[in-house]
């Protein structure tokens, strides 16, 4: 497929993400309610996506959000730097000493084990990312002169609020006005979009998101409730596509939005928090790719696993052209950050390109 990807020599940066950067407090493998210490991480659903680009595919990534300018913030970027994302693109926005103002997210995230599901709690009203406008970044400068190959953002990000919403239009349109391909994840959280307007804001943003993007990623729910797609006669478990019924779905999208040069999902079956079955299709040039499945797949930390799929996915796009490719690399890849903890990736191409060709877990020496 010919996404017509501007030239390396042509851009500053492969990759940027758009989107809120949240400190992750880990309890490890106890609880959040019994903890007495957690582990720091950063994280979250876009910047994962730049991170895992960055840190595995080995390509010049940057991240767009806003920090608070106080100590936590100055934390966030000091673990964004660990991971080799350039954190320039950064708007640090004053604040007061309690967080009237703005303030820095957080994001409590247990794991979970066997029939104990993983669970988060978000503690990210008033961030200073939420509070930024679309005049606090200069999307002129960074599309036009500094140029990017890439744009990655989400409905996450989209539904933090109404100044998040415009903003996220804004850079889009900006990133395409000079030629930057632009991937976005919709990712609906329902909880997130209620304060906001609800379902019938998270299309009206969506749908209007929706006539600019070129790679589109989300699942069943994800199509029906910011796009209003939906597959008849699917199983009652949305994660478990129907194939014939996706691409069905697919077509009346890509009708709809003829812009949309691949449409991708995870394929996700939890038969406990540490076992899932696992896959992923790619839709591409009028074809339904499908990854190969990784059967009882055996989970650390789910968290992160749909952003790594989606930079696997992105890196093969960019490298190979080849939907079919892209599509294993996004499913291995997601399927290995699984595996270790932290919403972000551990993995190396290598290993990356050794699942995909099959190998097992045979120890290394």
């Amino acid at each position: 497929m010919d996404l017509n990807l501007k030239p390396k020599s042509d851009c500053t940066f492969d990759a940027v993400s758009l989107g809120e950067v949240m400190l992750r407090l880990d309890p490890g493998e106890g609880r959040i309610r019994t903890a007495r210490q957690f582990k720091a991480w950063e994280g979250g659903g876009e910047y994962n996506v730049v991170r895992g680009l960055r840190r595995c595919f080995g390509l010049k990534t940057a991240v767009i959000t806003a920090f608070a300018d106080n100590e936590v913030g100055k934390l966030m970027e000091d673990l964004i730097l660990q991971g080799g994302v350039d954190t320039s693109l950064i708007k640090w926005m004053e604040t007061d000493g309690i967080g009237r103002v703005c303030r820095n997210g957080l994001n409590f995230t247990e794991r979970g084990f066997g029939i104990r599901g993983a669970l988060g709690c978000s503690d990210r009203a008033n961030t200073a990312i939420s509070k930024a406008k679309p005049e606090d970044f200069d999307f002129e400068y960074i599309f036009g002169e500094l140029g990017v190959r890439w744009l990655h953002t989400g409905g996450i990000y989209a539904a933090l609020s109404e100044q998040a919403s415009a903003t996220a239009i804004e850079a889009i349109k900006t990133a395409k006005k000079y030629g930057t391909i632009v991937s976005y994840d919709l990712n609906y959280r329902p909880s997130m979009w209620s304060a906001i307007g609800g379902i019938e804001k998270a299309q009206a943003v969506n749908k209007e998101i929706a006539s600019y993007v070129d790679v589109m990623i989300g699942n069943e729910e994800d199509f029906t409730a910011c796009l209003g797609f939906k597959i008849e006669g699917n199983d009652e478990n949305l994660q478990k596509l129907n194939i014939e019924g996706y691409k069905k779905m697919i077509g009346e999208a890509v009708k709809t939005y003829p812009n949309f040069k691949a449409v991708a999902t995870t394929l996700r079956e939890v038969k406990t928090a540490t076992v899932n079955d696992w896959s992923a299709l790619c839709w591409a040039g009028g074809e339904i790719y499908k990854a190969r499945d990784y059967k009882d797949l055996e989970i650390m930390d789910r968290v992160g696993g749909g952003d790594s799929f989606a930079s696997g996915l992105i890196f093969g796009l960019m490298e190979t052209g080849d939907a079919e490719k892209a599509v294993e690399y996004g499913a291995a890849h997601g399927a290995l950050a699984m595996t270790t903890p932290g919403d972000t990736t551990m993995a190396s191409r290598k290993e990356v390109e050794a699942v995909m060709g099959g190998a097992g877990a045979r120890v290394k020496r």
